[in-house]
């Protein structure tokens, strides 16, 4: 395998810092949920365009009826999952948000068993119930503060469910063409969906304060493009265990963000809720044996 030229964690370490300000830029933006999912997801597309009509447009010839079928439905997942996770951003705190989003690869687990029949082993059963206790948890300390902390603990649940969806029906498409037309392909769809929604609930396409438009842009520069696009570099060279490890670091960055930019301090279940889920979803993708085997050699 040829050498990377920087050090893969360096590129992981930026892309978690950018997905980070994913729920910050969301609650700093004066517009209504479905709109800031919209331009999130315009500004993507717009940014990615000139690559794909330069280099790739080619493989859009690659894609049969099945494909543009499943990317319609993961695009369309992906766009109700922006849509419900920045409401609960209203209702709930970033902290619970972001953490029970990022039980993502559970639910990914449950849908491949479910759908394609997936041995269940002992390791992933004891890291699901870990983990769900872990949100129980944090869910118990939310309604005792507001039952609208509950339900936008709700929303955040349902919006990791759709991008679980999303991630399901896209994997087979992105198997077999280049990440710049699935993604073109994904992100055009959903936006198109976005537009809909917008249009059809009678939220505002703009004219927005000058400053809602920076975070728009932000939002689809740095968590959307240069967050997932630098995991995408690095798996080249680590596992996507790793890669998975790293995005659990998210709500922990984007809490402390949450703290000094809007004062939003974590109570004792959201804290240790936040490592029992943590400590679950490490568990689900750590390669036990290998750890095993390694020490083992150590020693």
């Amino acid at each position: 395998m040829e050498k990377p030229p920087i050090h893969p964690f360096i590129p992981i370490i930026i892309g978690v810092i950018s997905i980070s300000f994913s729920a910050i830029f969301v609650k700093l933006a004066e517009a209504e949920s479905g709109a800031i999912a919209f331009y999130r997801m315009l500004f993507s597309v717009l940014i990615i365009a000139p690559a794909f009509f330069k280099n790739h447009v080619h493989e859009l010839k690659m894609l049969y009826q099945r494909d543009w079928l499943f990317s319609i439905i993961a695009g369309i997942f992906l766009a109700f999952h922006f849509i419900l996770w920045f409401e609960s951003l209203r209702y709930t705190s970033v902290a619970s948000s972001t953490i029970l989003v990022t039980m993502q690869p559970l639910f990914a687990f449950a849908g491949t068993y479910l759908f394609f029949k997936e041995r269940l082993t002992m390791q992933a059963i004891l890291s699901g119930i870990i983990a769900i206790l872990g949100s129980f948890l944090i869910s118990w300390g939310d309604f005792n503060i507001s039952g609208s902390a509950l339900f936008g603990d709700l929303l955040a649940l349902i919006a990791c469910v759709l991008v679980t969806g999303y991630f399901l029906f896209g994997q087979e498409v992105r198997k077999r063409i280049s990440l710049i037309t699935y993604t073109m392909v994904v992100y055009s769809i959903s936006t198109i969906c976005l537009f809909f929604y917008v249009l059809l609930k009678g939220e505002s396409f703009g004219p927005y304060p000058f400053s809602t438009w920076i975070w728009f842009l932000l939002l689809a520069i740095l968590p959307n493009l240069l967050g997932h696009s630098l995991f995408n570099w690095s798996i080249k060279w680590v596992s996507a265990n790793v890669i998975s490890i790293a995005i659990l670091f998210e709500p922990i960055g984007a809490s402390i963000l949450a703290l000094f930019i809007f004062g939003e301090k974590l109570i004792a279940t959201q804290i240790i809720g936040g490592i029992i889920v943590i400590i679950g979803i490490m568990l689900f993708v750590l390669d036990i044996k290998a750890l095993r085997n390694f020490f083992r050699k150590s020693n």
